[in-house]
């Protein structure tokens, strides 16, 4: 696979300045601040109080504006919208509503508008080193039944493709905050298993180049069009 940064990936991807985006499941923001700086007119979408927290602790960069709310349930009209992204954020949505999810994202799309969906692939060394706190192998094979699903909602799929987005971090302690800031209840599971998370840690990050320790994480994208009625 080739190696490439999520975010340059969605910059090389889409069209955004002038755009009326949708970030779903944003976290702390710095995905909407990103775009927003490109020119996109861009709303966030959130529902962990924590990464709602520090969002808004954030300094504005433009237009942007992150609101609570969850996937399912969009707080936005339709046929509103230019672009919904998804980044790493389907698969957080609980199975049940996924589908829903991807019915969400027609609705609030504008006729050949388009959903980007970027999701973690369940190998690789940092899906390992992250197993035994969450292994995500079913909800990530369920979010991508749900996209391959989405044609029941008018959204077809225009391409897929696969690479390696390089995550560096300073050490231990970041990895274990990258993991707990999508879900807070995997902070009382990395308390019970502190010695094997930190043994796995040691033994899978590989040292970055320009310091700290890499995992490079396989990645998939699918994009989709809304087709016109």
């Amino acid at each position: 696979m080739d190696k490439r940064r999520n975010t340059d990936v969605i910059v090389e991807t889409l069209t955004l300045e002038g755009k009326r985006v949708i970030d779903v499941g944003c976290g702390d923001g710095g995905l909407v601040r990103r775009l927003t700086r490109l020119g996109a007119h861009v709303l966030g979408v959130e529902c962990s109080p924590r990464q709602l927290a520090r969002a808004h602790a954030a300094d504005r960069v433009g237009d942007e504006d992150i609101v609570e709310g969850v996937g399912q349930a969009l707080p936005a009209d339709d046929e509103s919208t230019d672009l919904v992204i998804f980044f790493n954020s389907l698969h957080h949505i609980p199975i049940e509503v996924q589908a829903k999810a991807m019915a969400e994202a027609a609705r609030v799309l504008k006729p050949d508008g388009e959903v980007y969906v970027n999701e973690p692939l369940p190998f690789g060394a940092f899906f390992e080193a992250a197993r035994p706190i969450d292994d995500e192998t079913w909800v990530r094979a369920a979010a991508l039944a749900a996209v391959k699903g989405a044609w029941v909602h008018g959204l077809e799929e225009a391409t897929e493709f696969s690479f390696l987005h390089p995550m560096v971090m300073a050490g231990y302690e970041d990895f274990r905050d990258r993991i707990i800031s999508a879900n807070g209840e995997r902070e009382a599971r990395f308390v019970t298993l502190d010695a094997e998370m930190r043994q796995r840690f040691a033994r899978l990050a590989q040292p970055a180049p320009e310091g700290g320790f890499l995992f490079e994480q396989p990645v998939r994208v699918n994009l989709l069009r809304k087709v016109p009625a």
